[in-house]
């Protein structure tokens, strides 16, 4: 696609403002999530703001690493919700099991740091012939299809029943009104749109959502029925507390404590809980890396190189729990925001993390971001996880897929991810799994296919890319004997020109 501006440019004022606010609403819902389940599941009582924060504070660590070349936001990953649980559910106390965040992601941190040291000095060819783009267009695909039933869930208001399916009553169907109009709003800004409007096709449409679905609670309060209370705005009354005006950041709490007896053992379950899911983060890194490439036309894995990247998703991840808890990971719903605005500028990133720092801090735009319906999100989430998984397919469109090789190899990928092909490993008694993601098991069952399928496959490439260099010699080679042909005919020119 043709962007509108590219990762060195810099929007004015006003726009860059209004572009950081989309990216910010775009990556809000998932940052702020991930330490709301982990709240849930262990009893403990992770602040939302501390985690846009530390989001924040990760995002600019990246974007030192990368020297300002990938224009990606950095949210909390979902990767580590069983690990972060397990830290705090397996800790003595609730200091012990905050500090066990921090230690768990220094030791995912330092798996991404190894494995960057082991890039630098082994260069990334080794990628190219393990992950092709047979293997990896696919993959990013069933990143954004994987998020699909989160994006239907959100957009119906959670209405499910025993058996998994959606509930169609009162309340989910003026839930998906709402979504459905934020969706709408954002397609035909994003089409039809001039300028500006085409610009921030996500602003407008979450805003026009949030309209009417402040419409439709206002209504509801006035007639006392219960279906058409969308907006929860009791949420604001937190305003009159101080706790609400700043973050609850980790390390206080977790520097509070004093630990001593158990921590050895205590130690090695976080270990077994973080190292093992780095792994897998690993595999997406690569995977989202390649797709945001395939956006800006700039091979990330060279320039700035994957050893950067890793550096600052790992450092970033790190400096990221240090204040929020939880791990950071590049985000799809920040590549899929480039993609469909058409702004790749690193600087829109750097604005969008500053200002997820500074919001931490207003009570009021934070609980605002809060109050957005998850119906809403669920809308433009639409949008935003189909274009992820299209960008995928894209990088297949120069792939044969009527060669047996690439057909099998695509075909695994996607059938193993939308299915949801997903290992679980378990770490003890009354303790969260380890789980491998269906992303993460795709990736990994598609580079076994092929491997598998291109064993006797060596040297036909190796003889298709001797024919290719003996091929551009000739037309070296040819290139060469017509310069010297005519610069031979110029000097007999200027010859005769003498002569007469």
């Amino acid at each position: 696609m043709k962007l509108a501006y590219g990762v060195k440019d810099k929007p004015k004022a006003g726009r860059l403002i209004l572009f950081s606010l989309q990216q910010l609403l775009a990556i809000l819902a998932a940052t702020i999530a991930v330490p709301m389940l982990v709240s849930q599941n262990t009893g403990a009582n992770l602040s939302h703001s501390a985690a846009l924060f530390g989001a924040g504070v990760g995002t600019i660590v990246y974007l030192l690493f990368t020297k300002f070349k990938s224009p990606v936001f950095l949210g909390s990953s979902f990767a580590f919700i069983g690990s972060m649980s397990s830290a705090i559910a397996g800790a003595v106390s609730m200091t012990m099991g905050y500090l066990g965040l921090l230690i768990g992601a220094l030791f995912a941190g330092l798996v991404y740091v190894i494995i960057a040291l082991i890039v630098k000095f082994a260069g990334v060819k080794w990628i190219d012939k393990v992950m092709p783009a047979v293997v990896i267009g696919p993959t990013v695909a069933i990143i954004g299809l994987s998020l699909a039933g989160s994006a239907i869930q959100q957009l119906t208001g959670y209405a499910q029943n025993a058996g998994g399916s959606f509930v169609m009553n009162t309340t989910s169907l003026l839930s998906i009104l709402c979504g459905l109009t934020a969706l709408g709003v954002t397609i035909v800004c994003s089409v039809y749109g001039k300028k500006m409007m085409k610009m921030i096709p996500f602003v407008i449409g979450i805003l026009a959502g949030y309209a009417l679905a402040a419409i439709f609670t206002g209504i509801g309060h006035a007639a006392n029925v219960e279906a058409m209370k969308i907006i929860d705005f009791t949420i604001f009354k937190q305003l009159s507390s101080g706790k609400a005006w700043y973050p609850d950041f980790t390390f206080v709490t977790a520097f509070k404590g004093h630990y001593g007896k158990g921590m050895g053992a205590y130690l090695g379950t976080v270990a077994l809980a973080y190292i093992p899911v780095a792994f897998v983060v690993f595999a997406e890194h690569l995977a989202d890396h390649k797709n945001i490439s395939s956006i800006i036309e700039t091979d990330l894995l060279k320039d700035p190189g994957l050893h950067r990247t890793l550096l600052g998703d790992g450092v970033g991840s790190i400096a990221g729990a240090f204040f929020g808890g939880a791990p950071n990971t590049t985000y799809g719903e920040s590549v899929g925001c480039v993609a469909i605005s058409g702004n790749a500028s690193v600087l829109t990133i750097l604005v969008t993390a500053i200002m997820a720092m500074v919001s931490a801090f207003l009570a009021p735009f934070t609980l605002f971001l809060s109050s957005i319906p998850s119906c809403v999100m669920g809308g433009v989430c639409i949008a935003l996880y189909g274009f992820i998984a299209v960008s995928g397919l894209k990088m297949i469109q120069k792939v044969d897929l009527g060669e047996n090789r690439n057909l099998f190899t695509v075909s695994v990928i996607l059938i193993a991810g939308v299915g949801g092909l997903a290992l679980q490993f378990a770490t003890g008694a009354g303790k969260p799994p380890i789980v491998l993601t269906e992303v993460a098991c795709a990736l990994i069952l598609g580079i076994l296919t092929n491997l598998l399928l291109n064993i006797g496959n060596k040297n036909k490439a190796e003889a298709v890319e001797a024919d290719g260099a003996q091929e551009n010699e000739a037309v070296a080679a040819d290139e060469n004997a017509t310069e010297e042909k005519a610069e031979a005919e110029q000097e007999a020119a200027a010859t005769e020109e003498v002569k007469e």
